[in-house]
């Protein structure tokens, strides 16, 4: 009988990225990197080819995917042939990829927060065994990832955990600090203009604390953070939800915040208290300028001095720190706008655009931390666990790390079935992603450094 001689065929994985944005340089370049290692192919789906093109850089085993992610038929085909999809697209579109994997049964990494439509899928992708892991980003991701760590390890040596606060901010680094506010885009400006809108709700010593967005930005209290300078923050969506899933019920205190500088915080609370951040109101912009659409928005009479006026809305002096900071970005400006129909958020973000640029030269910053308080044996401690990562310049953004790497370092683990995927619509709470997922980030230079008092 003739011997037939055995072969090993490595079947090749294909990865879906779906979305080349701000966010997704070092995702890309990961996989990438160890694409023929693991054999596998990336496709790039983006509306922009401009985005796609100098991401993937002609590497042979990528490809470029200029889609509408709206289009059924074009999106669809692209999630059947994918092993994988990890969607960096805007968080309202991550549930038309989410029911294309569900339809042809591919796991899904998402960095933005649940949606009750996402939530909504968890029977139904737990019945097909997938994993639809979601907040798997910076933040939310990072912070879920690595306060669950120290959770976990308090539980384990029965601490009594009373008060849990964690914060993460988005700013420009100490060395191209260049503007009064002290800050500039490092990720999607659309995000900044609309932070907070639907308000903010926190424990605090036992008692849940409500704020509006009129409210979100008052009061900001500074906290100081290893090597850097005070900051500020202001509380981040709904609190409320965390403590059943981080395991910490009977928790008193119980906060998630964003970091800014001071100044930054002032500054916006009064462009949110001048109603400057309005998303549903549509202007006509023709000859329109940027003082008069602020005299408009005030109800500026017309002989009144528009700083005056606008100073006395806000309660403070025409000298004000915070008409500096108002005048800096050029609100008081003679400047036509463009001419389209805008909602007056879409007004500021004109302007801010330009005011705010990171430059190629320019670095940003991602600074994270954890303030945690437990009773242990009698005693009460204090843990803080801070990050402050600090980026490359030019695409190579600390924010951009911090949300890409996760993703792509799950989607490898998952792929070379190094992890058994969790299924269900989840988020990554769980030791079996955040343990390994953790020491990969680390190598990578996203550590953290912990206290205790």
């Amino acid at each position: 009988m003739q011997k037939i001689n055995q072969y090993l065929f490595v079947t090749m994985q294909t990865i879906l990225v779906a979305g080349a944005g701000k966010s997704s340089i070092y995702l890309i370049e990961y996989l990438l990197e160890n694409a023929s290692k693991n054999k596998w192919k990336i496709i790039v789906a983006d509306g922009d080819k401009e985005a796609i093109t100098p991401k993937i850089k002609g590497h042979s085993r990528a490809e470029a995917a200029v889609i509408d992610i709206t289009k059924n038929v074009e999106r669809e085909s692209l999630v059947q042939r994918s092993d994988i999809v990890l969607s960096l697209m805007p968080p309202h579109l991550h549930i038309l990829l989410a029911k294309d994997c569900l339809k042809y049964k591919k796991n899904l990494i998402t960095s933005s927060y649940i949606s009750d439509e996402m939530r909504a899928m968890d029977s139904a992708v737990k019945e097909a065994g997938l994993m639809f892991m979601c907040e798997m980003g910076l933040d939310p991701g990072i912070d879920h990832m690595t306060a669950s760590k120290i959770i976990h390890s308090i539980h384990k040596v029965a601490g009594r955990i009373t008060s849990f606060k964690s914060y993460c901010g988005g700013l420009v680094a100490p060395v191209s600090d260049t503007n009064p506010w002290h800050y500039k885009f490092s990720w999607n400006p659309r995000n900044v203009i609309t932070a907070g809108a639907a308000g903010a709700s926190y424990l605090l010593n036992g008692k849940q604390v409500d704020l509006p967005y009129n409210k979100i930005f008052e009061n900001n209290k500074k906290i100081k953070i290893p090597g850097l300078n005070a900051l500020a923050y202001y509380p981040n969506r709904d609190s409320m939800k965390y403590p059943e899933i981080y395991n910490v019920s009977d928790i008193k205190t119980f906060l998630r915040a964003t970091l800014r500088y001071p100044a930054f915080c002032k500054g916006w609370d009064a462009i949110v208290k001048l109603g400057l951040t309005t998303d549903d109101d549509a202007i006509d912009t023709a000859k329109l300028t940027y003082v008069s659409w602020l005299k408009a928005k005030t109800a500026c009479k017309p002989k009144t001095d528009i700083r005056k006026h606008v100073a006395t809305i806000l309660g403070i002096a025409v000298d004000d720190t915070v008409m500096n900071l108002l005048e800096s970005i050029g609100i008081f400006g003679d400047v036509l706008l463009p001419g389209d129909t805008m909602s007056s958020a879409d007004i500021l973000l004109s302007l801010l655009q330009n005011k705010w640029q990171m430059m190629p030269e320019d670095k940003d910053m991602v600074v994270m931390l954890h303030e945690i308080e437990y009773e242990h044996k009698g005693r009460m401690i204090t843990l803080s666990s801070s990050m402050v990562l600090t980026g490359e310049g030019g695409e190579h953004t600390a924010m951009a790390k911090t949300v890409g790497m996760p993703i792509a370092i799950l989607a490898e683990l998952v792929l070379s079935k190094k992890l058994k995927p969790p299924v269900g619509v989840l988020l990554p709470v769980m030791q079996t992603v955040y343990r390994p997922l953790l020491r990969e980030l680390e190598y990578k230079g996203i550590a953290f450094r912990d206290e205790v008092v």
